[in-house]
């Protein structure tokens, strides 16, 4: 039933008869009418068309850049994408990827980490391979994590929100917000992931813009948001701004 709010009211006329209280709704201005047309014709874009229409630059930046890409293994489990993550961490791919290929060789026989041998491998054996004592420590942390559920399964991380999978995964010893929402981004390929601390995503904005100082993540979080639903996309493309070898024009942004 309506509350007592709800009900129209009725009001005694003079000659007795009851009228029925109208409520007055205003027709949309044309302002709103052609915000509505904006955003319905946006809704019918493909997600680059979606950035492109945004502004020029971006549209020049896509036209300069190679197609958006990024490929999903299905077949990763969530403990072995962040164990990846953690041996990565401050280092550059090629010294990154030999002490992690270090590390893989030291169970030759599996496919997959499990998180029981790498809790029972001793610290002194990571360490010669080159893993730091703070990341055998996370490492250590994310295995007992995974076992005791703290870090979801993939069937599980399908389901949650990309809020909700940063708030559980942060909860690791050395796993912060920037390598989550790069686990969301490039393993679980969600495609509204807005990493403004990422300093490769300032740059590439700045330069894409033609702006002569980067943007402080607060800033690059208000202006992220004319390109939702496709953030990931449009962090992609600023990324490969840094690849052009040509200098994009400058412009207002």
């Amino acid at each position: 039933m309506p509350n007592k709010n709800e009900r129209l009211k009725v009001q005694r006329g003079a000659a007795g008869k009851n009228r029925r209280a109208t409520r007055h709704i205003p027709e949309p201005d044309d302002d709103q009418k052609a915000g509505r047309k904006i955003s319905a014709a946006r809704a019918s874009l493909t997600p680059v068309q979606h950035l492109a229409a945004s502004h020029p630059k971006f549209a020049e930046l896509i036209a300069r850049a190679r197609p958006f890409e990024v490929k999903r293994d299905r077949s990763l489990r969530p403990f072995d994408a962040l164990a990846e993550s953690i041996a990565y961490q401050q280092l550059s791919g090629k010294a990154a990827a030999t002490i992690f290929g270090r590390v893989r060789a030291l169970y030759p026989k599996r496919k997959w980490f499990s998180p029981e041998l790498i809790i029972a491998t001793p610290d002194e054996t990571f360490r010669s391979a080159g893993l730091s004592r703070s990341k055998t420590i996370a490492l250590k942390d994310l295995a007992a994590k995974t076992l005791d559920g703290t870090v979801p399964t993939r069937a599980a991380l399908e389901r949650m929100s990309d809020e909700e999978i940063i708030t559980r995964l942060t909860t690791v010893r050395g796993i912060g917000r920037w390598t989550v929402e790069m686990f969301l981004l490039f393993d679980l390929g969600r495609l509204d992931v807005w990493p403004v601390n990422d300093y490769g995503v300032q740059k590439g904005y700045a330069k894409a813009f033609g702006k002569k100082k980067l943007p402080k993540p607060k800033e690059l979080l208000a202006i992220g948001e004319r390109w939702r639903p496709y953030r990931s996309m449009a962090a992609w493309y600023f990324w490969r701004a840094l690849d052009a070898p040509e200098k994009i024009s400058a412009g207002r942004g």
